[in-house]
């Protein structure tokens, strides 16, 4: 289960997040790279981009749907 206080640092304000349980997989990132990206400073992948579209919230929620960890949230 995603936690909301524990989000990443670098994720974009929105709805959408991911917090420090991701082991950094990958899925999502190939899933849906206009949505997630990897912080290579911090090591970390972030939502670097809100869904704008309803294609994009689309993809988003199959992401956070698939992510092996539960560490994609959505608080909307």
């Amino acid at each position: 289960m995603p936690n909301r206080n524990d989000k990443n640092l670098g994720n974009a304000e929105g709805k959408f997040y991911v917090d420090s349980s991701c082991i950094d997989c990958d899925l999502c990132r190939e899933n849906a790279p206009a949505i997630f990206r990897r912080d290579e400073e911090a090591g970390v992948t972030i939502v670097y981009h809100q869904p704008a579209s309803e294609e994009e919230l689309v993809i988003a929620n199959e992401a956070m749907d698939g992510c092996p960890t539960e560490s994609i949230g959505n608080d909307g």
